[in-house]
């Protein structure tokens, strides 16, 4: 079992977090990389790259083949599967074994065992460990599913059995709502996962979302290394993350984590791996599921415990024993991760496009970024927009709190639209600094867009004004500092545009970039792009209410629900269009008739692109 070269299958932040380990226990690296990321900092960071295909994941990370042949071509003798893509695929870690390599990862009967929500279920409640109550029968129709949702009771849960990451997921809480949310769920699942099968829960209301970090060798030994809180999400998608959890005391800490260590006991675990459970507000817990892997939120852990986990998984895989008891493992202070995304999270947390113009990540005591960009780095529509973790520990709850949130204000990330914002407004909010936030935090709570403020209009006017001013200096130079005359400039962001007089007398402390004519200004933590209109005709419509509907992000069509000569409602939707792992619904802004629709399904489309164009003077009846 013994290995010297370790071929990481996968990208961007956990593949070069994965890599720094290596690299300090001595084994050699080898980075895979698609076309969309041959210029990645996880690529010129290994020892060795290798080119595995185009940007679609079905042709580059997803392909075992390929895989395999990058590691049979860079002479790598073992395999990394880091989380996501093909990290959960028992085929892919017997073919690993087949091939001779070393899959730094569980066995792959064990990965089949958990690799379906359902199977995983009902062997978790022949094992006698708390499991929600539901529905995983081999009944897949419509008509069934519909029936067993009716009889666990609304509000319901629908899941991708094969699945994960909030994909091929949806909280039905109509029966309206019910069998739309099964086949929206179906589709999800099929692009996600390779499988449409579906699992129904009874929704836990108001529960946290709580799970074990295990760990198992092959001579036997199990033990937990504690839990973390990862209640606050998004789409169901975690967005905070802390160990330990503030509503876990020492009683049900152990009995978690009991039940988790049974739970890896049941299929032969090996290596690391995640009991994930729903905590209710009554102190009973339900098994949800568990990943067989490495998780993202794995630093909060290793912060709290002091040890690396990568490496943990480094000397099982070679055939060693875990290096502690569970009478040794010990929990110092708190730590808290969020995930900095590029996503608007006032606009639904719609995904971002577009390139990273100014990538400065903070320091400071405590402090911890885990990522994969630089300056210039492209944000792909083919993969998840995170762009990095920011991690804070403290010697208690409150400092890792206020450090992660100067953590925040320090980073630097200008360019696509990003949830940093939005972030320290969820660590700075009342519930969450009391340490009370379950599942339902944000979606009870509003955080409505904040206001482009008086100041990141004249920060944005003055700032453009001087850069045209040092860019034609010779053209300028009857201007004078001390008594320079007020210049009309006319900006405009999102839908808003403004006339300002400006004199360049740059007085506050913005960051900046300019691209263009846009200048992306940050104030506060509050970023804003403005597109310079000074020389543009003044905008008329209001979005979408030209009668076109554009693809809000790069992406594929997945469906189209509409033909030309039909009428719509506002609202309506008109195309699905899938982007970064997700399904929108893109609907209709106004009632009117149809005109034309420029795409088809499966077409690739870029930002902006016209998908449907209608008569806005023909409304429907």
């Amino acid at each position: 079992m013994a290995f010297t070269k370790i071929l990481v299958a996968n990208r961007g932040e956990i593949a070069w977090r994965i890599m720094r380990t290596a690299k300090a226990m001595g084994y050699r690296t080898v980075a895979v990389f698609s076309d969309a990321d041959k210029e990645a900092p996880h690529v010129a960071f290994a020892d060795e790259a290798v080119r595995i295909g185009p940007p679609p994941v079905g042709e580059s990370y997803l392909s075992i083949d390929r895989i395999l042949e990058a590691a049979h071509k860079s002479g790598a003798d073992a395999i990394h599967p880091g989380y996501g893509f093909l990290s959960e695929n028992d085929a892919f870690a017997s073919a690993c074994e087949s091939a001779g390599l070393v899959f730094i990862g569980p066995p792959a009967s064990a990965i089949a065992a958990m690799g379906n929500k359902a199977a995983a279920k009902r062997r978790m409640i022949d094992a006698g460990v708390p499991c929600v109550p539901g529905y995983q029968g081999d009944d897949q129709s419509d008509a069934n599913l519909e029936k067993e949702a009716r009889k666990i009771g609304l509000p319901v849960m629908v899941k991708a059995a094969a699945g994960g990451g909030g994909r091929g997921m949806r909280l039905v809480e109509q029966d309206g709502d019910l069998l739309e949310a099964i086949r929206t769920a179906r589709a999800e699942a099929l692009s996600a996962f390779g499988s449409g099968e579906l699992i129904l829960e009874k929704a836990v209301v108001d529960a946290r979302h709580v799970e074990i970090q295990v760990f198992a060798d092959a001579h036997g030994n199990v033990l937990h290394l504690g839990e973390r809180d990862c209640s606050v999400q998004r789409r169901h998608q975690k967005v905070i993350e802390e160990a330990p959890s503030p509503a876990v005391n020492a009683d049900l800490r152990a009995r978690m984590g009991a039940a988790a260590v049974a739970a890896a006991r049941a299929i032969g675990y090996r290596g690391a791996g995640t009991v994930e459970f729903l905590l209710a507000a009554d102190g009973a817990f339900y098994f949800l599921e568990m990943n067989t892997r490495l998780q993202v939120e794995h630093p909060v852990t290793e912060a709290i415990t002091g040890q690396d986990l990568v490496s943990w998984q480094f000397r099982v895989a070679a055939g060693e024993r875990i290096p502690f008891t569970q009478q040794q493992v010990r929990l110092d202070g708190h730590a808290i991760e969020v995930r900095l995304y590029a996503e608007d999270a006032y606009a639904g947390f719609l995904p971002q496009t577009g390139h990273i113009d100014v990538w400065r990540p903070a320091s400071g005591p405590g402090v911890r970024i885990d990522h994969g960009m630089k300056d210039g780095l492209a944000i792909s529509p083919f993969y998840d927009p995170m762009i990095a973790k920011v991690i804070a520990h403290g010697a208690t709850r409150e400092e890792a709190r206020t450090r992660l949130i100067r953590a925040l204000r320090d980073t630097v990330v200008l360019g696509p639209t990003t949830n940093r914002h939005f972030l320290i407004r969820l660590l700075e909010h009342p519930e969450f600094a009391a340490g009370e936030a379950t599942t339902a935090f944000i979606g009870k709570h509003e955080f409505p867009a904040p206001e482009v403020s008086e100041a990141h209009w004249t920060e944005a006017a003055n700032l453009l004004w001087r850069a045209s001013a040092e860019k034609y200096a010779p053209a300028l130079r009857g201007w004078r500092n001390s008594n320079p005359e007020p210049t009309p400039i006319r900006l405009a962001a999102d839908t808003t545009e403004r006339l300002l007089h400006v004199d360049g007398r740059v007085v506050g402390n913005a960051l900046f970039h300019i691209d263009g004519d846009d200048i992306v200004v940050d104030l506060d933590a509050h970023t804003v792009r403005f597109t310079d209109k000074t020389y543009a005709p003044p905008a008329t419509a209001a979005a979408g209410s030209d009668g076109k509907l554009r693809a809000p992000m790069d992406g594929r069509i997945v469906a189209i629900k509409v033909a030309p000569g039909d009428t719509v409602a506002r609202g309506q939707t008109l195309v699905v269009l899938e982007a970064m792992k997700i399904q929108h619904q893109l609907k209709a802004a106004l009632d009117a008739k149809v005109e034309s629709v420029s795409v088809h399904e499966g077409q690739q489309v870029a930002n902006r692109t016209v998908l449907v164009t209608m008569a806005t003077d023909a409304p429907a009846h």
